[in-house]
């Protein structure tokens, strides 16, 4: 929804689609500076979370495509600008986390207004951050390097995304029933003819 013809524009779409990508707490995203990020590939970004640790995320081409092109637009890309916040408002003072709730909620609207079915009324950073980790637990991704992701201490909180997908759920099933289901004996011409012999007697 953000208009990437205009300077603003390309600015919310970096926000929306570095929350999503990185599955960070709108505070994490708050508190960005631009030496954060790093453009040379392969592109990642640095997060601060809670209790003042760090962590190193990878970001999608496309994402750091639409990313470099917002630094080039505010000219961030400059080294004396390592230190400047990466989002900022029109007063260029850091955006809050009620600024960043703002913006997305401002195309959340929007995008209701085009397909009302597709987006639920209350929409936050927090959906889009259990958004990721639920497409990367779809995914394969190993519950460990998603917790990590996360910036979780623990992985018990991370495995709330394994309990609550029915899917995943699946999927284990199926991967351990050929350990748990005893042995077929019989070939398939076999069967058939044990088939057509339990239709002829019931």
């Amino acid at each position: 929804m953000p208009d990437s013809k205009l300077h603003t524009g390309r600015r919310d779409l970096s926000i929306i689609a570095l929350m999503y990508d990185t599955g960070a707490r709108v505070q994490e995203i708050a508190d960005l500076q631009v030496s954060d990020i790093r453009i040379k590939t392969p592109a990642t970004i640095r997060l601060t979370g809670k209790g003042n640790k760090t962590r190193i995320i990878p970001l999608m081409p496309q994402t750091m495509d639409i990313v470099k092109g917002y630094m080039i637009d505010y000219e961030l890309l400059d080294e004396t600008k390592a230190t400047k916040p990466l989002f900022s408002n029109r007063s260029s003072k850091k955006l809050t986390r009620a600024g960043l709730s703002y913006i997305l909620n401002k195309y959340v609207v929007q995008a209701r207004n085009v397909n009302r079915d597709l987006f639920p009324e209350k929409m936050s950073a927090h959906v889009l951050r259990h958004s990721k980790a639920m497409h990367l637990l779809q995914g394969g991704v190993n519950l460990i390097y998603i917790r990590d992701f996360l910036g979780h201490s623990s992985v018990t909180t991370t495995e709330i995304y394994a309990k609550s997908n029915p899917e995943i759920k699946r999927k284990a099933i199926e991967k351990a029933s050929p350990k748990l289901l005893p042995k077929e004996n019989f070939t398939a011409k076999e069967k058939e003819e044990l088939s057509e012999w339990l239709k002829a007697v019931i």
